[in-house]
């Protein structure tokens, strides 16, 4: 077991720091020696991504960035690996591997993993939306050894919405379903939620809102004690659950993300900043867009904290524009209470993916 100690630690490889990494590479400043980024892949895959992947409209190269080429660019080692634990008053943080290190500065960019129902006895295929590996395993065999019958997506928001839009459209022979603990699309205007109800039913795919799923048995999915039918498979895409560890760890948590404040660092320990879905600040959804643009502050503030400069402050953005892959070349619009459907839309969502990937 190696008990090392390193200046910089970057757990994860999610879009914040993805960010960071290149705007150190574009403004030629390197981390100090010895600096680390712990990921459990080599590539960073960009989540807004998956549902296009799915529909058969990218390959796997198109959506994910070498973390060992940026790595190596900034002068990075990478690490494949993942965190069991850490104690956040000693900055020790043990890996699944059995390492154990020390970091001076450490930054959290792990993201969520959706809460699952309970299983028990199951003879249906449930698996989680994240990490973008696993659904994308699973369709690639699907593609090959034929697609179940039917499939549940559980969850309400847009990776819910996406995913069995893709899904829909890539294996014509599953009978793809929404399953909603709320309402469809909840955190858009109503025109939103009325449009995509309308796509929804145009291109087959069933809808139940405020049901929630917590268990799955046999074949059957049940809310409480309640049968709400059969399915093959379960894709879950309830949104964000925290991963275990950070609550046992002694930083300050909400629900298990960590609480930061507008520098991004944790509330508790000065020393440990975090990012994306991992992270709990007040105005600012689990979602990626937001970690994206937070990228730039940690960036500039990882290296304020090394050379113990001024931070800067994040500033979410009110209002955050949503494009919506509809499985086809389309994409669905929501900006406040404007909506719109159509395959300029799908250009435009294509261009600004791409766009990150390329950067």
């Amino acid at each position: 077991m190696n008990d090392e100690q390193r200046p910089l630690v970057l757990l994860g490889g999610g879009h914040a720091h993805v960010v960071a990494l290149r705007e150190w590479l574009e403004q030629r400043r390197k981390p100090p020696a010895g600096s680390l980024l712990i990921s459990p892949d080599r590539y960073g895959w960009y989540s807004g991504m998956m549902p296009g992947l799915l529909a058969g409209r990218y390959r796997l190269e198109d959506c994910r960035i070498d973390l060992r080429t940026l790595c190596r660019a900034c002068g990075v080692e990478l690490w494949i690996d993942s965190a069991s634990g850490l104690d956040a008053d000693q900055m020790t943080l043990r890996l699944g591997s059995g390492n154990k290190l020390q970091a001076e500065l450490l930054s959290l960019n792990i993201g969520s993993v959706p809460p699952l129902p309970d299983i028990s006895n199951s003879v249906i295929e449930v698996l989680p939306a994240k990490p973008f590996s696993i659904p994308v395993a699973a369709w690639q065999r699907w593609r090959t050894t034929g697609a179940p019958r039917s499939m549940a997506v559980l969850g309400g928001g847009a990776a819910a919405f996406e995913l069995a839009m893709a899904l829909n459209s890539s294996l014509p022979d599953c009978e793809v379903q929404i399953i909603s603990g709320s309402s469809l699309l909840g955190g858009h205007h109503q025109r939103v939620h009325h449009r995509a109800r309308q796509l929804l039913a145009g291109y087959g795919v069933s809808l139940t809102e405020h049901c929630h799923v917590t268990r799955v048995h046999g074949d059957e999915l049940f809310a409480d004690d309640r049968s709400i039918g059969h399915a093959d498979a379960v894709i879950v895409a309830t949104g964000a659950g925290a991963f275990d560890w950070p609550r046992h760890s002694g930083l300050a948590c909400q629900d298990g993300f960590v609480r930061i404040d507008a520098t991004l660092r944790s509330v508790s320990h000065r020393t440990v900043f975090a990012t994306g879905d991992c992270a709990a600040l007040p105005r600012t959804p689990h979602a990626g867009v937001y970690a994206v643009r937070q990228g730039k502050t940690l960036a500039a503030n990882l290296m304020a904290a090394l050379h113990d400069q001024p931070m800067e402050r994040y500033h979410p953005q009110r209002r955050a524009l949503a494009l919506l892959a509809t499985g086809d070349g389309r994409a669905l619009l929501s900006y406040g209470a404007m909506a719109a459907h159509n395959r300029l839309l799908g250009r435009w969502k294509d261009h600004l993916d791409t766009a990150f990937i390329r950067a």
